[in-house]
């Protein structure tokens, strides 16, 4: 349950992380609580209550009209400029990169802190520009308004110099694709699973439930289209506890939902409508894919960019071979530490809910296979698509787990004596997948399987 809270709330931010626009009027917001407090220095200073520091800018009301109205000016431009230079990046990063990369491009917070930090100051300025004028004693000046302005326009100059830098770096494939491979870490992290809860375990077990689901359940409709992105577990859990019922969901995370189609099962079917009626609240569904519950979506976003990087149009073998690296990392923490739980329990014990997460062989295949066959008579990638499945040998816990490695490595050995011409590079080519074979019989070895 601690995990489904955290899993949850993973996904809230993620929600809130990929837009642009809640940073800017978070900022916004802010601005405007720091010039109700400026102002009213202001009012009690021109009142006479209180005196302001001599460092304060003073002057007349059309000299601080004059100097709010550059200001409020100025920084709209450079809003413009700024937001112009994001949509120059976000065209080269959907170009080179794939479509799907511009997620994480919106969602850097550089990029949100700088457009919010524009247009919270030109906020500022225009709210003490409106203030500016008549009052009972004489022109209302804010001073200190107006001195707080131009040290957040300074503040705004050095936020833009970062933000040329970052998005000078950030741009750049090697940070991309660790972007990506530490998003991926994250989300193994996350959602790693491990053994079911101890407890009191009641009822059926899961073959039982499964068997009846099978020949007694009933089809639950996905009520709109769209990716699934999130489910939310405890929800289907009490829902299911309620009606005395078992629900299986028929798709995961990542799965694309067609409005009307069976996207879960009941049993008993008699309970079937009411979880139907209450299903919108269980799940979440949009167009497109997230992080939260979809580690095999990091995993793709790396095999694409490799793919993309081995195309005629690019030819460009060491981005393909960075992926490879990081591929090869997150897949080893998939082999040390994630194993998602397929059942989820009621207080009392009673198995309520059923889900079908992703498998390891499939993260393998999906890491491995589509750059394989994007790469014949091309030892280099086969090589080091090679020396990653040695790597993720040595970290594997079950003779299961390392055959999905073996018939990989196989696979590239057979497309590189069927491709590669050079009997030199199928040589290389050969030693690596020997290694392989070798830390197949030292895994299996430590761990007592031989």
């Amino acid at each position: 349950m601690i995990r489904g809270v955290h899993l949850e709330a993973q996904w809230r931010r993620e929600a809130l992380r990929t837009n642009l626009w809640v940073v800017p009027i978070l900022e916004v917001v802010l601005a405007g609580a720091l010039f109700a407090g400026t102002a009213a220095l202001d009012r009690a200073a021109y009142a006479g209550d209180l005196g302001l520091p001599s460092w304060v800018i003073s002057g007349t009301a059309d000299s601080a009209r004059q100097i709010l109205a550059a200001i409020a000016a100025a920084l709209i431009t450079v809003v413009g400029v700024v937001f112009s230079i994001m949509i120059v990046t976000l065209t080269l990063a959907s170009t080179q990169f794939g479509p799907r990369m511009l997620r994480t491009f919106i969602r850097d917070r550089t990029t949100q802190l700088t457009l919010g930090t524009f247009v919270g100051t030109f906020t500022f300025a225009i709210l003490a520009l409106v203030v500016t004028g008549p009052g009972p004693n004489g022109d209302f000046v804010p001073h200190l308004s107006i001195t707080v302005c131009m040290v957040l326009v300074l503040a705004d100059l050095a936020v833009l110099i970062f933000f040329i830098h970052h998005i000078a770096t950030s741009i750049q494939l090697p940070r991309v694709i660790a972007s990506i491979a530490a998003e991926l870490s994250e989300a193994i992290e996350a959602s790693a699973g491990g053994p079911e809860p101890k407890g009191v375990t009641r009822g059926p077990s899961a073959q039982e439930l499964g068997i009846r689901l099978d020949t007694e359940g009933a089809a639950v409709p996905a009520p709109a289209s769209g990716y699934l992105q999130f489910v939310r577990h405890r929800t289907l859990v009490r829902m299911a506890a309620d009606l005395d019922a078992v629900i299986r969901l028929d798709h995961r995370p990542g799965h694309f939902l067609v409005q009307g189609h069976q996207l879960a099962t009941v049993w008993p079917p008699e309970a079937a409508p009411e979880v139907a009626r209450s299903f919108a609240r269980a799940h979440v569904a949009g167009s497109t894919r997230t992080l939260a519950q979809d580690i095999a979506f990091a995993v793709d976003q790396l095999v694409e960019i490799a793919i993309r990087a081995l195309s005629t149009a690019v030819n460009d073998t060491f981005t393909t071979l960075t992926c490879i690296d990081w591929l090869g990392e997150g897949l080893c923490r998939i082999a040390a530490r994630w194993s998602p739980n397929p059942v989820h329990r009621d207080e009392a014990g009673y198995i309520r809910v059923m889900t079908a997460p992703v498998s390891y062989e499939r993260l393998v295949q999906r890491a491995f296979e589509k750059i394989r066959q994007a790469a014949p008579g091309m030892p280099a990638v086969l090589i080091r698509q090679l020396d990653a499945l040695a790597e993720i040998m040595a970290e594997t816990r079950n003779e299961g787990q390392r055959q999905v490695l073996l018939d990989q490595a196989g696979m590239i050995e057979r497309l590189s004596r069927e491709s590669v011409a050079e009997p030199a590079d199928r040589e290389d080519v050969r030693r690596r997948y020997l290694a392989v074979l070798a830390a197949h019989d030292h895994a299996r070895r430590t761990d007592g399987s031989a």
